[in-house]
């Protein structure tokens, strides 16, 4: 995609159809409407490249030449003005008159349609808003009038109030976030680091002109993240200027009303009206001006102008960039009064944290005391609103000059931007000088890199933070340890892993608090579950998962979530895990939510619920990428895979696994790289390629990681018995025993005894495979119950039963056929075709949630919606060539040749 577009299919495809219609002698008019920076010129730019074979007359309106009558067209029609014949249209062009009436307008339209006779014309008028009125009315009549001729008019203005109401407004929009990561890609050549593409999309939104300035002005410390991240647009910038013209024509009273609003973002209008107990100065006048005329009243040519929103007795700006510009216009004596006045609009407690902000930024009183009214207002509140804590703190630590509270306060505004979700902010912070408080500081680098960084880079800084912080206090050092062995586990070190189980265990006193208690449950029922003993570690585990009730915190709920799917107790898990995710969604942890979803992942992976499995694998991939941590995403981009095999979406699997296996290798993250092989070795099974499912899982470096080796031997030993490999099979099985009896889980000991069967004597097998289907009718997962079914199915057709084996066959191919397993349906019917029944495919006819697959009907409505490729590609965590693949498949499958086809089709 060129430059500028990304995001803009929908727009594209409008006027492809526009030029077609003229060219075909049909012609019309298209208005483009949006904010500055929003796209309007590039789609005016790839119009005119569109339009090949046509005469392409271009023009923009610029205020300097809004008061001189025709200018615009002048503009306009210069190229050709010498094949003028209308002496009212060449008197116009020649002295700006235009004549009574609809003389003008009607030349005007008459020299297009004879320009057209000779070959079609396209006109492009970029600020139609900006033209002289002349100008503009003229292009307005002749858009009205085009049918029939070969002549399409593209307009771009601000907002379509005022215009012809009979001509088609299109109405640009932000861009997604999809189309933002490809954007931000390719003006950053693929550089730009994940926590600081967040930090400026909260600044950019959807606007490309800001990303494009934004991205323009970073420096190199900005981009290694040594310095903090912008806090606004580039002043010189082109969306700057042109926000900054259009604030300069407002009337002051409403300039000022939006200082208000730019400096307390959400302000509503019932605080507007109250009457401080004290005013004074040119604020005072224009609050008195405020409340004489209301809010709305005030705010009316802001409103018009296109740069606030109404929304109930709430005003917002159109864009974070608008804000932005307000503030940083404002004079500074004026941002002080701004923020005077709020801090004595502001009453109540839920609003202490918030009058504290505003009395530090109108410099209302000794700066020291100010500060400590702020970290104290910051450290009681608890609802998240404006400011954020993290802000709070970190200005109260700009305000102090004693050296002790300001170290304390950065590190307490790392720490709520590292919560909050602002990591590049949080490790800028953490950058500054604060030797006092170093264990702390590099207990939080380590934590940050433990979501972006190299798990082994990140054990080490966590190791010396808790070496650091053991000393001052216990319980924030054993929480170092901790994440130290939560980069062991990612890794797959499993012998450092237990190094600091056996550290941690010391540390441990009768007295703690049931957190603490939890806390060394946890490592001691993982550590035993690392070396084998599952019988040892049932101990600690069911006490972590007794003492969930006591907790609040989410960290802990995960744990007891991990601790249930260890014992399997997998709807416990699932309830612990959703109680921890929306825990944390509440309290604002952004950043903790993304790993929190792993164990809702595997929750509903145990129970077989696969469409759940990739919904929240996509819902934690997004969340994983926003807030900058590749560490998470990969994980759930090798769930993804899983899903996709399941649903025998070869592709998708192979191009997700692969993301996550290169995540795994650059950070290394040892489990990730062993899950992502895991599913593709599940689509190898799922296609039949049992000796390539089996070398995949043979533990090479790739599946080097005791957890998952433990999780995928079902798949193992399936492929290894059958291809002669009973020796490792065998082993593997004794592993899985081991596991399976320690649980109370049904279907954990139903995959035992179907693993059995694969390696029994062909007389032994049917009793083994009963038990196993005895077992999963007692358990929940009815995908692996399928699976079951097909083996024994399998089993006893070549058993030569093939009565027997067809009742089996049908039930897995049933429920195989529900969950959407599409190799796996094949699987069950070739079965059943060899054990002597004809069994059709599907028909193929239907709609389209008929014919295409899950992945198919997802990409075919994000193209029918208007994206790209590659903005699809962003979006579903695929490369664009699997998106094309995909595509190539729909278009054959529904029979549709376009894209304009496939959206009137699918809506």
């Amino acid at each position: 995609m060129s430059e500028g577009l990304h995001g803009r299919a929908a727009e594209l495809d409008a006027v492809r159809l526009l030029l077609d219609a003229a060219l075909a002698g049909d012609g019309g008019a298209l208005v483009l409407a949006g904010p500055p920076g929003i796209g309007k010129t590039a789609v005016l730019g790839r119009a005119a490249s569109m339009a090949g074979g046509f005469t392409v007359l271009r023009a923009r309106g610029v205020p300097q030449e809004s008061r001189l009558a025709g200018s615009g067209l002048h503009a306009l029609l210069r190229p050709v003005a010498r094949l003028v014949r209308s002496p009212v249209l060449a008197r116009a062009l020649r002295r700006g008159t235009a004549g009574d009436g609809m003389a003008l307008p009607a030349a005007v339209l008459e020299f297009l349609a004879e320009l057209a006779a000779a070959e079609p014309v396209l006109v492009c008028v970029d600020d139609l808003h900006l033209l002289d009125e002349v100008s503009r009315e003229a292009l307005c009549f002749a858009a009205r009038r085009v049918a029939g001729e070969r002549i399409a008019l593209l307009l771009a203005v601000r907002d379509a109030a005022g215009l012809p109401e009979d001509v088609p407004v299109r109405v640009l929009e932000g861009l997604d976030p999809a189309a933002c990561r490809a954007l931000a890609h390719e003006l950053a050549a693929g550089a730009l680091p994940d926590d600081l593409r967040t930090c400026l999309a909260r600044l950019a939104g959807g606007n490309p002109l800001a990303w494009r300035e934004l991205v323009g002005s970073l420096t190199p410390e900005q981009l290694a993240g040594l310095a903090a991240p912008p806090t606004g647009l580039p002043p010189g910038g082109r969306l700057h200027r042109a926000h900054a013209e259009r604030l300069a024509r407002l009337p002051e009273a409403t300039r000022f009303l939006l200082l208000l609003l730019a400096a307390h973002p959400g302000l509503n209008a019932e605080t507007l009206r109250r009457r401080p107990a004290q005013e004074s100065g040119a604020e005072a006048r224009l609050h008195r001006e405020l409340l004489a005329a209301g809010p709305p009243a005030v705010l009316a040519p802001a409103e018009r102008a296109g740069l606030i929103r109404a929304e109930g007795g709430r005003y917002g700006f159109a864009d974070e960039t608008v804000r932005a510009v307000v503030y940083a216009e404002a004079p500074p004596a004026r941002r002080r009064a701004a923020h005077a006045l709020l801090g004595r609009l502001l009453d109540g407690d839920r609003h202490r944290l918030a009058r504290a902000w505003h009395r530090a930024h109108a410099l209302d009183g000794p700066p020291d005391q100010l500060a400590a009214e702020l970290a104290a207002a910051a450290s009681a509140a608890t609802a998240r609103g404006y400011p954020g804590r993290s802000a709070a703190y970190e200005h109260a630590a700009e305000l102090t000059g004693v050296e002790e509270r300001r170290t304390e306060w950065l590190a307490a505004a790392a720490r709520h931007a590292w919560v909050s979700g602002d990591v590049p902010r949080a490790r800028w912070l953490l950058a500054q000088p604060r030797h006092p408080l170093e264990g702390q500081a590099q207990l939080m680098r380590g934590r940050l890199e433990l979501l972006s960084g190299h798990a082994d880079s990140a054990r080490d800084k966590l190791l010396t933070a808790a070496s650091c912080l053991v000393q001052r206090d216990r319980i924030d050092g054993v929480k170092a340890l901790l994440h130290a062995a939560e980069a062991s586990y990612l890794t797959g070190d499993i012998r450092t892993f237990h190094a600091i189980a056996g550290q941690v265990a010391l540390l441990r006193r009768p007295d703690d608090c049931a957190n603490a208690q939890l806390m060394f449950e946890y490592l001691q029922g993982i550590a035993a579950t690392f070396s084998g003993d599952h019988r040892a570690a049932a101990g600690p585990l069911r006490r972590v998962v007794r003492l969930a009730p006591a907790v609040r915190s989410p960290v802990p709920l995960v744990w007891a979530c991990v601790a249930s799917l260890l014992l399997g107790e997998d709807a416990t898990a699932l309830e612990l895990s959703a109680r921890a995710v929306d825990t944390a969604r509440r309290r604002g942890a952004v950043t903790l939510v993304p790993q929190l979803l792993e164990s809702v992942v595997q929750a509903h992976f145990w129970l077989g619920r696969y469409p759940s499995v990739a919904a929240h694998a996509a819902e934690g991939l997004r969340l994983a990428e926003a807030s900058g941590q590749p560490n998470a995403a990969a994980q759930h981009l090798a769930w993804l895979a899983h899903a996709d095999a399941v649903q025998g979406d070869a592709d998708a699997c192979r191009d997700r696994a692969h993301r996550a296996l290169d995540l795994a290798e650059s950070h290394g993250l040892g489990i990730a790289g062993a899950l992502g092989t895991w599913a593709l070795a599940h689509l190898d099974l799922a296609a039949g390629r049992l000796a390539d499912s089996a070398a995949r899982l043979r533990g090479h470096r790739d599946n080097d990681h005791v957890v998952v080796r433990v999780m995928a031997s079902p798949h193992f030993i399936e492929a290894a018995a059958r291809t002669g490999d009973d020796r490792r099979a065998t082993a593997a099985l004794r592993v899985l025993e081991r596991w399976a009896g320690s649980t109370s889980s049904p279907d954990r000991r139903a995959l035992v005894a179907r693993c059995r069967a694969l390696l029994s004597a062909p007389g032994e097998a049917g009793e083994r495979f009963q038990e196993a289907l005895e077992l999963h009718r007692q358990g929940a997962c009815r995908f692996e119950t399928a699976r079951t079914q097909l083996l024994y199915g399998g089993a006893l057709r070549r058993e030569r039963r093939p009565g027997a084996a067809r009742e089996h066959l049908h039930g897995a191919l049933e429920t195989f056929e529900r969950l959407g397993a599409r190799l796996w349906s094949e699987r069950a019917r070739a079965e059943l075709r060899a054990a002597g029944e004809t069994v059709a495919r599907p028909a193929p006819g239907g709609g389209p949630e008929q014919v295409l697959t899950a992945q198919q009907l997802r990409i075919a409505r994000l193209v029918a919606e208007g994206a790209t490729n590659r903005e699809v590609a962003a979006q579903l965590f695929l490369s664009p060539r699997t998106v094309d693949h995909h595509l190539r498949n729909v278009f054959a499958r529904l029979g549709v040749r376009s894209r304009v086809e496939l959206a009137r089709l699918l809506f």
